[in-house]
């Protein structure tokens, strides 16, 4: 019973935040989706969410994400696409690159060759840095990292890259802003946005017609068939491999006009990624950052933060604009779910298909990168 109060409550949660945005307007400039970040951590710093409920965080993590992608894809225009292409992968360089500049100046600066296997921490930090927690689990078992040693870099950087991921939404683009372009189209493309004024239509009855509970059914369909293939692959690969197809069945269903046209997919998309970020940041407690272990606390805050400014510093160098790099870094630091997150707190939504794009380079590369870093640092 207690369960089912608290999933209504996460599902619940996000229209109390979508009103309030509506309402007052100094909210709105805020954006629902900072709030709902915000709302999530008081939830796990005061102890309403714990491990009784842990099984239903991982099932809405594990929903809403997947059905998000292809709603949010459904309205996009898929000929500005290829326009993004050039700027996206050399950020996605420069981000590589900061990440193992700051993996290998991290090991030197905490002493890791000081310290026992902390040269698989460095190879834990390129893989979940560069691909996601998918890849953290796979070269736990590829490198053979102590259970403890495992556990305290996935805390710590559980609770590191909520602090990351809010200063990206909250203050990053206004930032990068001073040292990096703004976002801008072509003369011949437009940047498609979004307000929270218009996410609150998702709670107005009008919004919810015939032809968008058709569009979800057909997302379900899409999610259900690329969670069956993804059974079907080694299981290294599956999370790509299900990212990829619901992806690709979003780009699809965009090139359908009555799926493309159908008013409030891309609200009702942006709902779930509201839900799923109150979720993702109410799993962050103060309970589980007891006993922290300096080295390794050190080296994660490290590798996050001078990473990111590296990737700035790089970026400024190519004329990258600033929301490119925000969503690139949050693709490989965050990993692919948390792409949309960012762009809804961007208000661009022009930058959702390349950030995954880049997440799925990430999850794809990931597991063989951690493993030579840990190679490689082990020789230090």
């Amino acid at each position: 019973m207690i369960n089912s109060v608290v999933a209504l409550l996460y599902v619940g949660l996000p229209a109390m935040v979508l009103f309030l945005c509506h309402k007052y307007q100094f909210l709105n400039r805020i954006g629902a989706i900072v709030l709902a970040y915000a709302i999530g951590l008081l939830l796990g710093f005061s102890g309403l969410s714990d491990e009784r409920f842990y099984m239903v965080q991982e099932v809405l993590m594990s929903v809403t994400v997947p059905l998000a992608i292809p709603l949010l894809l459904f309205s996009s225009n898929v000929r500005e696409w290829r326009k993004l292409a050039v700027q996206p992968f050399y950020s996605l360089l420069f981000a590589l690159l900061a990440v193992f500049i700051a993996v290998i100046a991290g090991f030197t600066l905490f002493n890791g060759h000081n310290i026992a296997d902390f040269n698989k921490v460095g190879g834990l930090l390129v893989g979940i840095y560069s691909g996601g927690t998918p890849n953290l689990a796979s070269l736990k078992m590829m490198l053979d990292v102590d259970e403890e040693i495992y556990l305290a870099v996935h805390s710590y950087d559980m609770a590191i890259g909520a602090l990351y991921l809010f200063f990206l939404m909250g203050l990053g683009q206004r930032v990068f802003q001073f040292v990096l372009p703004k976002f801008k189209s072509n003369d011949d493309v437009a940047i498609d946005t979004y307000t929270d004024e218009g996410l609150s239509g998702i709670v107005k009855s009008g919004v919810l017609c015939l032809s968008l509970v058709k569009v979800f059914l057909v997302t379900l369909a899409m999610v259900a068939a690329a969670g069956g293939i993804m059974m079907l692959v080694p299981q290294s690969i599956q999370m790509v491999t299900f990212i990829f197809l619901i992806t690709a069945g979003g780009i699809w269903g965009s090139s359908l006009k009555w799926i493309n046209k159908t008013r409030g997919s891309f609200d009702l998309g942006m709902y779930l990624i509201l839900v799923f970020s109150i979720v993702v940041a109410s799993k962050v407690q103060i309970e589980g950052l007891s006993n922290i272990n300096p080295s390794i606390f050190g080296y994660i805050t490290f590798v996050v933060f001078v990473s990111l400014m590296l990737h700035v510093f790089l970026a400024r160098f190519r004329k990258i604009d600033a929301d490119t790099v925000i969503v690139t870094s949050a693709a490989l630091i965050c990993s692919p779910p948390f792409v949309p997150v960012v762009a809804g707190a961007l208000r661009n939504r022009s930058v959702i298909v390349p950030g995954l794009t880049i997440g799925l380079i990430g999850y794809a590369l990931g597991n063989y990168l951690g493993f030579l870093m840990a190679l490689l640092l082990s020789h230090f």
